[in-house]
């Protein structure tokens, strides 16, 4: 057989994929995994006693809009290195908007404190466990992404493990502001983005082993 039959016969009868299919899998691993970190939250931390009135105030909303933004720019940039052509990541350089307004609320938030309460204020009451949590939150949503990576075929692992270990720790802290009561920026600054970076670093150590093919 010639090589341009072999090519022929290889390519026959093969189904077209949609040019979404990439994002509709991502999508479908993240969501899946959202929703068993969702329950872990509903059944072993619960939801905030005043969340409804928490939803009417500014600290939520500060704290989803970090927390979102990373996870929108982490989870495009895992959709991304899906592909074996990944693109030049370079406007990776978006998380330090997030990260510098943030970091502009917390700055104001010392600056109009009462004297001494700075570091009240920075670790809260919850600053040893909040990393943690959002790192086993993450852990969900991180196998649904690695689940969704079986179809594909990234070239680059540790990059891809990493954004998709940061995808899932930035939407485990979304979650997690459903629970946790603090509202202070630099404590979200600090403990949420610990427990972000934690869930990154597990995704750069174990993405070239399990998303290997």
């Amino acid at each position: 057989m010639k090589t341009e039959e072999l090519i022929q016969s290889l390519a026959a009868n093969v189904r077209p994929v949609s040019q979404h299919a990439i994002g509709q899998r991502i999508a479908l691993g993240m969501i899946g995994g959202a929703v068993v970190a969702l329950i872990v939250i509903v059944t072993w931390l619960g939801l905030r006693p005043d969340l409804a009135t928490a939803m009417q105030g500014f600290p939520l909303w500060m704290k989803l809009a970090y927390t979102a933004s990373l996870g929108v720019v982490a989870i495009t940039a895992t959709t991304s290195l899906a592909r074996p052509e990944a693109k030049n990541l370079r406007w990776l350089w978006l998380l330090a908007v997030p990260i510098l307004l943030l970091a502009g609320i917390g700055i104001a938030e010392f600056a109009y404190a009462p004297p001494g309460a700075a570091v009240d204020i920075w670790l809260g009451d919850s600053w040893r466990v909040c990393p943690w949590i959002v790192l086993v939150l993450s852990l969900p949503i991180f196998v649904g992404l690695l689940w969704s990576y079986r179809r594909f075929a990234p070239t680059h692992l540790r990059a891809a493990g990493a954004t998709a270990g940061l995808s899932a720790g930035a939407w485990a802290a979304t979650l997690y502001c459903l629970h946790c009561p603090e509202v202070s920026a630099m404590f979200v600054l600090t403990w949420y983005s610990l427990g972000i970076g934690l869930a990154t670093l597990l995704g750069a150590l174990i993405g070239p082993k399990v998303l290997r093919w």
